[in-house]
């Protein structure tokens, strides 16, 4: 309701202002980008006079926490109910751009109509009015939690609230007036009902989301002559790099001349793996009030044990199990980022084969077209992404769309709708529809910038199903963490973190940004909980998230800068399979592999230094990870929604 609200009326408590539920659905109004509002309390007026002075006290420092500068009306009697409805009626409205840009309707009337071949898909005739821009049937319409349709035709039926109702002059008494009522006027104007426009079939944006992949596209075939003296000269002319040389400088000594910045060491480039984590724990500070609370409950009749028997009926033991290991996995993963044990029963170079070695996570190389996965064949890619967004906004400010403009009153005619919208209209959930802007169907790969909320704190894994609100959008996917650098590779995360911002990466149907991002999770319970909020930050399918593990040895024999190294592999073939990735020490030492000893994994290294008995000999293997094609669009509202009634302790205004 919030996406598409003029206003928001805050409606404060006046002893506590708001409680933790209020606090939490701040959180999520504020991340999602807060319209128009106003502040006002209840019930100040029935409190003693001694206490409304320490009230309006409490009440202004708990509003300046959150909505700083803001005024504070008080609404008890009619004086100061008008006021309210006139703050209301002027305030200047705030607009979010995300909804600014796309035409939206809210649902005044909703009514279905089933097709010939099936009583579960027809047609949906939706009424309301047009707000941010004007209408065009030929576009998409978005009709949250439930997909995308298209349009047939848009009426203008009579507007059952206008702002200049017609008037009608008694025969009897010329000075009198009367108003036409607007359910009356519904009835009695059916011949007023236009039609403003039909779909034209040739102009109407596909419903196509997909590519359909040709299996054949991706063969290989023979380069011909030609086609090979095009890319020795390509290599020629890229390969060129003016330098300055002394004279009678031959070109092959040229190339061994460094540059005047010189060549990077690699160690400084090295991308910095190595995490210092803090590993204290806080202490409770209420276990004295704890041991107190239980001391008194020895004293009361009711036994310990019935208790214990009746918060025992209450708890899932198997969610008890599955929470506890995610926690000890979250755990494993900040003491020691990374780190897998090299499996015994299967060869290393077979459980880790789609794996590379790096000699810098940040300089090294990566093409990012290379190996992908299949669903990489269904999305849409732009040559440009930044210009093709800058030129459909230009569009919206310069051209003039035809189809109904901003205030109309219309019925949109959606085709192809199941029957399951309707009815979760007729049970009260508010019925919410956004035109899409040109490729807005299509699916691609969207990367999220995002934050932890600290209000949760419940271990979030990749991959985990999610539910996502992307701007106007809500859908259901299972997402890839990864660090949000300037890099053109970036680290995969197994858990979302909280005290840095992550980039998440889902398959989704492309929005053009500025939108906000909110992600949640659903409980046992059926409930929502907000875990992170954050905003889109671009639609890149060649944005390269890269997972690294960490392969551990330990030092046997130390001879100066040489060393034997156990434990990392367990056969002599996985020692020279591996020989040509580069091994780092937690105490920042560099060596490679000079050979294997016997058969059971044994390998002589060689470092840049002395190594340490207690030091760890490290191996970093990376490989390129996707996201899961686990989109879904139809996502139900959390709660039954329910239609809440004005306190009538609320005094009744003269709208007039």
């Amino acid at each position: 309701m919030a996406k598409v609200a003029d206003t928001i009326l805050f409606l404060l408590d006046p002893l506590e202002g708001w409680d933790s539920t209020g606090d939490y659905c701040l959180s999520c109004l504020f991340a999602q980008g807060l319209p128009t509002y106003t502040l006002a309390v209840q019930g100040i007026s029935s409190l003693p006079p001694k206490k409304q002075i320490d009230a309006r006290k409490k009440l202004s420092k708990a509003v300046e926490k959150r909505f700083p500068e803001d005024k504070l009306l008080l609404l008890d009697t009619q004086q100061e109910a008008g006021m309210l409805l006139r703050q209301l009626a002027n305030q200047k409205q705030r607009h979010l751009a995300f909804r600014d840009r796309r035409a939206y309707l809210f649902a005044h009337a909703a009514e279905f109509v089933p097709s010939e071949e099936s009583d579960l898909v027809g047609t949906l005739k939706i009424s309301g009015y047009v707000r941010g821009q004007a209408l065009n049937v030929n576009s998409v319409l978005h009709i949250i939690g439930h997909g995308d349709f298209q349009m047939k035709q848009v009426d203008a039926p009579v507007d059952p609230f206008p702002l200049n109702p017609r008037v009608i002059k008694s025969s009897k008494d010329s000075g009198t007036a009367m108003e036409i009522c607007a359910a009356d006027a519904v009835a009695r104007m059916e011949e007023d009902l236009k039609v403003l426009m039909k779909a034209d079939p040739d102009r109407q944006e596909s419903l196509q989301t997909e590519v359909i992949p040709d299996p054949m596209e991706g063969e290989q075939t023979w380069p011909t002559e030609e086609e090979l003296s095009e890319a020795h000269d390509l290599l020629k002319e890229s390969s060129k790099v003016v330098k300055k040389v002394p004279k009678g400088t031959s070109s092959y000594q040229a190339e061994w001349i460094l540059d005047e910045d010189g060549e990077s060491g690699g160690e400084g480039d090295e991308y910095d793996d190595i995490e210092h984590e803090d590993f204290m724990e806080e202490e409770s500070q209420d276990e004295g009030s704890e041991e107190e609370e239980e001391e008194e409950c020895e004293t009361m009749t009711i036994g310990e044990s019935v208790r214990d028997d009746l918060y025992d009926e209450k708890v899932d033991e198997e969610a008890e199990e599955k929470m506890l290991e995610k926690y000890k996995q979250q755990r494993l993963e900040e003491m020691f980022p990374d780190e897998v044990d090299t499996p015994r029963d299967v060869a290393a170079r077979i459980r880790f084969q789609k794996y590379r070695g790096l000699k810098s996570f940040r300089t090294s190389p990566w093409d990012p077209k290379e190996n992908l996965p299949r669903d990489y064949a269904r999305i849409f890619q732009f040559q440009n992404f930044i210009n093709t967004r800058r030129r459909i906004f230009k569009e919206i400010e310069e051209k003039e769309v035809e189809g109904a403009e901003v205030g109309w009153y219309v019925t949109l005619h959606v085709s192809e709708v199941p029957v399951s919208v309707v009815e979760h209209f007729k049970r009260g959930t508010p019925l919410i529809a956004f035109s899409l802007l040109p490729h807005e169907q299509k699916m691609s790969v969207l990367n999220m910038v995002v934050s932890r909320h600290p209000g949760n704190t419940e271990p979030v894994k990749a991959k985990e199903e999610l539910i996502f609100h992307c701007g106007f959008r809500r859908f259901r996917a299972s997402p890839l963490f990864s660090q949000h650098t300037a890099a053109d590779k970036h680290k995969f995360q197994r858990f979302l973190t909280a005290d840095t911002a992550l980039v998440v990466t889902v398959y989704a149907p492309i929005t053009f940004p500025p939108a906000s991002v909110l992600l949640f999770k659903q409980n046992s319970n059926g409930m929502h909980s907000l875990i992170a909020t954050g905003h889109l930050l671009s639609v890149d399918p060649d944005r390269m998230v890269i997972k690294r593990v960490v392969l551990s040895g330990h030092p046997f024999k130390i001879f100066t800068k040489t060393a034997v190294v156990r434990y990392m592999f367990f056969n002599r073939e996985d020692v020279l399979w591996f020989k040509p990735v580069e091994l780092r020490t937690k105490w920042g030492r560099r060596g490679h592999i000079k050979e294997p000893l016997g058969t059971h994994g044994h390998m002589k290294c060689s470092f840049d230094g002395k190594l340490k008995s207690q030091d760890t000999v490290l191996m970093n293997l990376y490989k390129r990870v996707f996201p899961k094609w686990t989109y879904d669009p139809y996502v139900p509202e959390p709660v039954p929604w329910v239609k809440s009634a004005i306190s009538s302790t609320l005094p009744e205004v003269d709208m007039e």
